[in-house]
């Protein structure tokens, strides 16, 4: 059992993501810059090299680093017509290792003004990665992704699988088949929202560790069906390997949620 541990954040994390969430305005954020990094980034760097620590137990293959894992506080807003800039909610990504830059399923989580999210899989799978996991369904069923999905910690932590869904049987498989509920996703996610306030209570890293651990084996299954085709690709960037223990780790995100949140991935 995963006992309550001191949550990095504070009520002044909170405290600075609502206020820059009502001043989203570079004049109000550039005089509080000092805050931010005391309040807010330097908390979840500390998370981060805990994580990097503790995911080594249950998914070692994902990144926890935070030059990789955290978010920048700014917004891309070149093709946006929000032009707000900053994010008022600090996020982290642990992506596959040893892929192309954005590519593959990973874990994430967020804290916002209003909520705190936990989760991961696949929020924006190609064309190529469907085709993938849709195959690894059919040979694996049912002892793959629906073992996975319908295990009790994966149903304890989050309780079922989630996403966007096709209305009919993808182009190429029998309407009877037995995986078709499977076959019929177009986004795979197992995720847990909570409030805001879950973020500075002791509570805060048994419940990450909890569902991180929960859908780590549904990120496995995802990169196990799409991983082989990817290596095969020239990688833009090669994420770096794994820090000695007792070093510092660093962070950078999947893809998950609404497109806003997930802009960077």
């Amino acid at each position: 059992m995963i006992r309550n541990v001191t949550s990095p954040f504070t009520t002044k994390t909170l405290s600075f993501l609502r206020a820059l969430k009502r001043n989203n305005r570079r004049e109000w954020f550039q005089p509080r810059k000092e805050e931010y990094e005391t309040h807010v980034r330097a908390p979840m760097v500390a998370l981060l090299e805990r994580l990097a620590i503790d995911m080594r137990t249950f998914a070692p293959e994902l990144i926890a680093d935070p030059k990789v894992s955290l978010f920048r506080v700014y917004r891309d807003t070149r093709f946006s017509s929000d032009k707000t800039p900053y994010k008022t909610h600090v996020a982290a990504r642990f992506p596959l290792r040893g892929v192309p830059k954005g590519e593959g399923a990973g874990l994430y989580f967020e804290i916002a003004p209003g909520w705190v999210w936990m989760g991961g899989g696949m929020y924006m799978p190609t064309t190529a990665d469907l085709h993938d996991i849709r195959a690894q369904i059919v040979a694996t069923h049912p002892h793959g992704l629906h073992r996975v999905v319908t295990a009790a910690t994966f149903k304890g932590a989050v309780g079922e699988l989630t996403g966007d869904r096709l209305t009919r049987v993808p182009l190429g498989y029998r309407k009877d088949h037995p995986a078709v509920h499977y076959l019929q996703f177009k986004q795979f996610l197992g995720s847990c929202e909570y409030e805001a306030s879950l973020a500075t209570s002791p509570h805060f890293y048994p419940a990450l560790l909890k569902v991180f651990k929960s859908v780590a084996p549904l990120v496995q299954f995802l990169n196990a069906a799409i991983e082989p085709r990817l290596k095969q690709t020239p990688a833009a960037f090669i994420e770096p390997a794994p820090r000695a223990a007792g070093r510092p780790a660093s962070a950078r995100p999947p893809r998950f949620r609404e497109a806003d949140r997930f802009s960077a991935l």
